[in-house]
């Protein structure tokens, strides 16, 4: 049933004829489940759907008080919280500024305190929860939600986020690098024919997300995809936050021209500081974003070099400064990479934008909140 359920949630298949047909099920099979689960209240019949000569087929649909699912996408400096429902429509959204520095009470007391205002705001409670979905700007130990040495989350080391929203433990609650839950959402909403795919996100820091046989890719621990740490040639005097010399995200970061144009005398405190000067023209602005999509595209050849993606999609705030950045990052990529790994490769900007994260962060949520073992709970 639960397989029936995220087909029905994700508009796969609505009729009984599409879910056995997809499912590979006899037309009876299919028809019990489906009846066990419109008396469990799940899922409701809404009208009909197009004729193909005979009876028109009931359409299926997730119920509408079937539960929610809340969402976060925290970064280094800003927080996205939803509510959604179980097809994974969002319900209600808010994004605020926060400091990750402040440390994870501090940070996740913010969450627990939006998500309660977004459920009020829309007559639901904690009861109504199926499952929540939680995106964090470091390093994750994806089967128990702890945040491992992260480089730019002071306090954060250990920290086992799940354990923090006691009132949501009857439910699934999965934590995981914000730039996977990007790629997986940019994947989901936008993506979903894709098989191998590459998201990679250039702000504070420099990370990226991995689709490979249609599903993310987290690695043996949870490590895949941390190319801000690989090292440049040339900036080994460059020292990192994370205590090696030469990183990407040393030298070609939001935070490193940050440092790098305050030095210079230009009053910027972010990323987004950084690539609205670029954007509105600003000279040195303009030529460090350039350079560092140069070096950022060093890596990604790399990487094209070792995982040959379909598409490479590129987020954060740098985006916003227009061609310039893809147009670096492509012309390193196609000069570093032979060329039967980049015959098909396309390098775009990622079409979902700062809604990304939030986006897979649900579909991180329905997934399991669709499981087999959370609806067994359920029943």
């Amino acid at each position: 049933m639960s397989a029936l359920l995220a087909l029905i949630a994700s508009g796969t298949a609505v009729t009984r004829t599409e879910l056995a047909a997809t499912c590979g099920l006899s037309r009876s099979t299919v028809t019990q489940r489906v009846n066990r689960l419109l008396d469990t209240g799940l899922v409701v019949e809404e009208g009909n759907g197009a004729s193909e000569g005979g009876r028109p087929p009931t359409v299926l649909a997730l119920a509408p008080g079937g539960g929610v699912l809340l969402a976060a996408d925290l970064g280094a400096t800003h927080a996205r919280l939803a509510v959604a429902g179980l097809g994974g429509t969002v319900l209600a959204e808010t994004d605020d500024d926060i400091d990750v520095d402040d440390g994870p009470e501090a940070v996740l007391g913010l969450v627990r305190d939006g998500w309660a205002r977004l459920l009020g705001g829309l007559g639901a409670g904690v009861p109504d929860v199926r499952g929540v979905g939680i995106g964090v700007p470091g390093p994750v130990e994806f089967s128990t939600g702890t945040v491992v040495r992260p480089p730019i989350m002071a306090g954060w080391d250990g920290f086992r986020v799940p354990g923090f929203f006691t009132e949501h433990r009857d439910v699934p609650i999965l934590v995981d690098n914000d730039v996977n839950l990007m790629a997986l959402g940019e994947h989901r909403g936008a993506r979903a024919t894709e098989d191998s795919l590459l998201y990679v996100k250039i702000g504070t820091g420099i990370g990226c997300g991995i689709v490979t046989a249609g599903r993310l890719y987290r690695g043996g621990d949870g490590a895949a995809g941390d190319i801000g740490h690989i090292r440049l040639p040339g900036h080994e005097e460059t020292v990192c936050h994370c205590g090696n010399t030469g990183c990407v995200e040393a030298v070609a970061s939001g935070a490193a021209l940050v440092q790098a144009l305050r030095a210079g005398g230009l009053d910027v405190g972010t990323a987004r500081d950084v690539a609205r000067l670029a954007a509105e023209g600003n000279t040195a602005a303009r030529r460090a974003v350039r350079v560092a999509a140069g070096r950022i595209g060093e890596v990604i050849a790399a990487v094209v070099s070792f995982h040959n993606p379909r598409v490479i999609l590129v987020g954060g705030p740098f985006t916003a400064v227009g061609d310039e950045v893809l147009a670096e990052i492509k012309a390193v990529v196609y000069r570093r990479v032979l060329p039967l790994a980049t015959r098909t490769l396309r390098v775009e900007t990622g079409p979902l934008g700062g809604r990304a994260g939030i986006v897979g962060a649900i579909a991180l949520a329905q997934e399991h909140a669709l499981s087999p073992g959370a609806l067994a709970r359920w029943l």
